[in-house]
């Protein structure tokens, strides 16, 4: 359901985007602005700013800025309703839920209530693994032997769960509270086959990998032994908080690493994700037990624009490379980077990094396998090049594989080359694989063959880019692109405008001025020609309805508005750091209401010889304008 636009506004109305940024960046206060050091890129001076009275965020070097929602979705990766949520939550509003039943907001509110305890729970259950480390000398020995640092255990909350059956039983007051099974630390089972309960702790003597959701609460836990048992690995069940399949671990310590080093590195276990970020990979991340699905992917692309995929060179790890393929080819767009590394047999990234050094696996992240060399290799898997039949098999291969990419160069660029391999012209290998499109078309229209208009080609995937709603295309999320909060800033001064932008600019920029203006004023400026008249208009409805507010909740409001380009537009044309100057607006708004009262002067005096009511009102104006 989509949130409605008054309840953004309010929102936004009533957040103060210094204290959400100050939360996460150190901000200091400097003119009528504050500022520090980007969080979305790696810089030495600050070119990071937050002006309190736009609600707005802005960074020189990297280009960000966005209100306090965008800075949510931008720092944390959340999507744009859980970021709504989230600030909704800070400031003690409801998000509006009209189509939702009284029952489905009470088993919401339900959930959410569970979520937020079954994270407290864990999040004293990391604590206490955490403590149990430091007096647990075979667990630290353990780490000491596989290269890890304190500073690197105590950065990703490493722990130790001790040998014991109840452990955990010394750390909660109730051992048999329900929330500690529901999070997955306690088993419950059936003893003796009675009704009656046993309760144990589910890790024994593991190394405990505390896994944290984007805004680091922690949701789960992985454990692994430090001999021979099986097995290896032992993550959380699913629960309330914790999916496998959506969930990344090391998101959330990775976040600042995957923009400084500009691509996320997947692997398959905890200890490569700790392994290579104390040998300076701290970008990578890990899935949890599971292939790589398509949410992991949708989230890594929240942070970053390059993802290298690194598996095993073995048999397993061939298979997970192919399933993170497929995972990943609906988002596959031209804009971004996907590949895949492909280690020796013998080794893990663990394994690599500590024998052969950062700086050889460096330079295998740079060889590593394009999207577009892997697709290839993964349709001609067991097929005779060589024979007419194995070329045939491979293009009968590759089609599941390409139909998944979205609309693009690139797609059409696979679509040649796989046509080359096959033997045979692309257009002819488009009417191989959709036969149906040869004689009809839906609707019964004929299609004409591969000669047909180039509408016919677009549908194939050999036209135009796929528009941004279409699957697999880059998500348009709110606060980006030029008809979004994020405003184009032009270097030097003010563009040379028209009185009607330079007033436009300043009352966007300061809607509180509305009110200085007389009611004449107010309708010379909503009588206006369009881009002007209906903005100025649609300004006073909004300070009518809502009050004034600043800049990020109008934006919220503008949305859809058939002039919101232009808005976006002129509010771009005001270099940062320019503050808005009533003594400065003034004579600009005298100007243009002179303009406007000769103007209507004008057409009243073609018409005062033969319109009594027209004469009267140019004596009206003249007198005004003589005493003025």
């Amino acid at each position: 359901m989509a949130i409605p636009t008054p309840f953004l506004q309010e929102l936004l109305a009533r957040a103060d985007i210094v204290d959400i940024v100050g939360r996460h960046v150190q901000l200091k206060k400097g003119g009528a602005n504050f500022s520090g050091l980007c969080p979305f890129h790696t810089e030495k001076s600050p070119s990071f700013t937050v002006s309190p009275s736009k609600q707005f965020y802005h960074c020189f070097g990297c280009g960000k800025s966005g209100n306090a929602i965008g800075f949510l979705m931008e720092h944390l990766g959340m999507n744009f309703p859980d970021a709504v949520k989230d600030l909704a939550q800070q400031y003690g509003l409801q998000v509006p839920e009209e189509d939702i039943s009284p029952a489905e907001k009470l088993r919401q509110s339900q959930a959410r209530e569970q979520q937020s305890s079954l994270n407290d729970v864990l999040e004293k259950a990391a604590m206490a693994f955490a403590a149990e480390l430091k007096d647990a000398p075979q667990a630290v020995n353990y780490l000491k032997g596989r290269g890890l640092s304190g500073q690197i255990a105590k950065a990703f909350g490493l722990g130790y769960a001790p040998a014991g059956w109840r452990f955990l039983a010394g750390v909660f007051p109730d051992y048999a509270d329900a929330k500690l099974v529901d999070s997955g630390l306690v088993i419950s089972a059936e003893e003796d086959g009675e009704e009656q309960g046993k309760r144990y702790d589910r890790f024994r003597d593991r190394v405990m990998f505390p896994i944290r959701n984007v805004k680091g609460q922690c949701i789960g836990f992985g454990g692994r032994v430090m001999g021979d048992e099986k097995p290896k690995y032992l993550n959380s069940p699913e629960t309330p908080v914790f999916s496998k399949g959506r969930e990344l671990y090391g998101l959330f310590e990775a976040r600042a690493a995957l923009r400084e080093h500009g691509y996320a590195l997947v692997t398959e276990g905890y200890m490569d994700v700790v392994a290579l970020a104390q040998h300076g990979f701290a970008n990578a991340v890990a899935t949890l037990g599971t292939a790589c699905t398509a949410d992991h992917v949708q989230k890594l692309f929240r942070f970053t624009e390059a993802v290298v995929f690194s598996f095993d060179g073995d048999a397993a790890g061939r298979r997970a490379a192919r399933k993170a393929l497929d995972a990943a080819l609906p988002y596959a767009s031209d804009t971004r980077s996907i590949k895949f590394l492909f280690l020796p047999a013998e080794h893990d990234p663990d394994s690599f990094i500590r024998e052969l050094g950062a700086e050889a696996f460096a330079q295998r992240v740079q060889q590593a396998l394009p999207l577009s060399r892997f697709l290839i290799e993964a349709a001609s898997q067991d097929c005779d090049m060589d024979s007419a039949e194995g070329r045939a098999r491979m293009g009968s291969q590759a089609r599941p594989l390409w139909e998944a990419l979205p609309d693009g160069a690139l797609k059409r660029q696979l679509l040649a080359e796989i046509a080359d391999l096959v033997h045979i012209d692309s257009r002819e290998l488009l009417q191989v694989w959709q036969p149906a499109r040869a004689g009809s078309r839906p609707g019964g229209k004929k299609w004409n063959g591969p000669s047909a208009a180039p509408e016919s080609a677009e549908r194939m995937g050999v036209g135009m880019a796929a528009p941004s709603g279409s699957p697999g295309a880059a998500p348009m999320l709110p606060g980006q692109g030029q008809a979004s909060g994020k405003l184009r800033r032009l270097p030097g001064r003010i563009q040379p405008a028209s009185r009607e932008d330079r007033v436009l600019r300043m009352l966007l920029t300061e809607p509180a001025w509305w009110d200085r203006l007389s009611d004449g004023e107010h309708a010379l400026l909503c009588s206006l020609p369009p881009p002007h008249g209906p903005l100025f208009a649609w300004l006073e409805a909004q300070i009518h309805e809502h009050g004034v507010q600043p800049w990020a909740a109008l934006r919220e409001g503008l949305r859809d508005h058939p002039q919101e380009r232009y808005a976006i537009d002129q509010l771009g044309q005001i270099p940062e750091g320019i503050e808005p100057s009533w003594e400065e607006t003034r004579p600009v708004l005298d100007e243009l209401v002179k303009r406007g009262r000769q103007q209507e002067m004008d057409d009243l005096a073609r018409r005062a010889a033969t319109d009594p009511q027209a004469l009267a009102r140019l004596r009206e104006l003249a007198a005004a304008m003589r005493a003025s």
